[in-house]
């Protein structure tokens, strides 16, 4: 049997309406709530990107525009 994404939802669901008592009624909670539960335990278990993995941006500044202000200094 395939366990995709919407299968893990669906048997979490069950599992929730079951312990609520099996009520009728209140499907869609039972569904948001499986799958708040389920998307949660997967992004869980994404890894963190690496300290020190990013780079920093370079500088924009040109240095054509260090020139002016040196060539002002020296006069």
């Amino acid at each position: 049997m395939k366990n995709t994404l919407e299968d893990r939802i669906r048997e979490r669901a069950y599992a929730i309406w079951s312990a609520h008592g099996r009520i009728d009624g209140e499907a869609d909670q039972h569904w948001l709530a499986a799958e708040r539960e389920v998307l949660a335990t997967l992004t869980a278990q994404i890894p963190a990107p690496m300290a020190g993995t990013t780079r920093k941006p370079r500088s924009r500044t040109t240095p054509t525009a260090a020139k002016p202000a040196a060539r002002a200094a020296r006069r």
